[in-house]
């Protein structure tokens, strides 16, 4: 995977709001002095009129994007995870996912691949925070061409969504002229009868190149992208289940109430069969650089190789 193209989904964040900004007039975007690291400086060269900066102070941006929701506008309330889940949770909670206004929220700089940043930065929890919240949609893309897609349906869809984008740039796996993106729908993107890997985000295409080294050692994985964390495709999950007989889920966030514990909730309703969660543990991350946090936590296709070969006693 070498030599496959490589960007951050931060970026493909910001782009995606100046491409659509033509369209949707109605579109505005809020920033808490981060432009340059959300990316949605892009949008603010193109769009200064409609790009507000609303400073170190995440809970008071969150206040006025449901202000300008209620006005009819469509507001993209941007910083950095930590701070869009963290700082302003009450303020989300109450003020945007209470009255289920028309909000937009993207999180950049999610997980551990915020790299020497360090813990205070590496928000593992913001999926279990934002998929509490009654009505809330999240997503997380796996490349610049879902993040994209995710931006353009998160602006179709009418209620809150919470979007997740990393800092670390992820491998471009899907092609840009057949892909297609539903809200709430799963995509198998590659079959298989002794397991199945789900992952989300970053780890995505960590998954599909652990399914190729089993795959050369005679073990058949099925890989499913789960963009859409809330509502997750019940359906598909279910089928995955039943069919395969275990479940490893994979994501960039703590294995406490992230996707292991959607998918773990999921099965146990229609099929219940063993699901083996890899995440951050019960810890907080520390500072490094990204890739080597990323082994060191697990989150790599080398790590679920071996727990998939565990699972299945091989």
């Amino acid at each position: 995977m070498a030599d496959v193209k490589k960007k951050a989904t931060r970026e493909s964040y910001g782009e995606a709001l100046t491409e659509l900004a033509e369209q949707y007039p109605e579109l505005v975007v809020l920033d808490a002095d981060l432009a340059a690291a959300t990316k949605t400086g892009i949008f603010k060269k193109a769009y200064p009129d409609r790009f507000f900066d609303c400073g170190i102070a995440e809970a008071n941006m969150m206040g006025v994007a449901a202000g300008l929701a209620a006005a009819g506008k469509i507001p993209f309330a941007s910083t950095f995870a930590m701070f869009a889940a963290g700082r302003a949770y009450e303020i989300v909670r109450n003020s945007i996912g209470y009255p289920h206004l028309n909000v937009k929220i993207g999180a950049t700089h999610a997980g551990i691949s915020v790299g020497e940043d360090g813990a205070t930065h590496q928000c593992n929890e913001d999926i279990a925070l934002m998929r509490t919240i009654p009505g809330m949609t999240v997503i997380v893309p796996s490349d610049d061409v879902e993040a994209k897609a995710a931006g353009r349906a998160a602006l179709d869809f009418n209620g809150p969504v919470y979007m997740r984008f990393g800092r670390l740039a992820a491998p471009i796996l899907n092609d840009p002229a057949t892909y297609r993106f539903e809200l709430g729908k799963g995509i198998t993107l590659r079959e298989g009868k002794d397991i199945t890997i789900v992952a989300t985000g970053l780890m995505v295409a960590e998954a599909v190149a652990a399914a190729e080294t089993l795959a050369a050692e005679g073990i058949d994985a099925r890989v499913i992208n789960i963009h859409t964390i809330k509502p997750l495709d019940k359906a598909l999950i279910c089928n995955a289940a039943q069919e395969t007989g275990r479940i490893v889920t994979v994501e960039e966030h703590s294995i406490i109430g992230g996707l292991g514990s959607a998918v773990a909730d999921c099965v146990t309703e229609c099929c219940p069969v063993p699901v083996i969660k890899i995440g951050v543990n019960d810890e907080f991350g520390h500072s490094g650089p990204a890739v080597d946090l990323l082994r060191q936590f697990g989150l790599s296709a080398e790590h679920i190789t071996e727990v998939v070969k565990k699972a299945l006693g091989k």
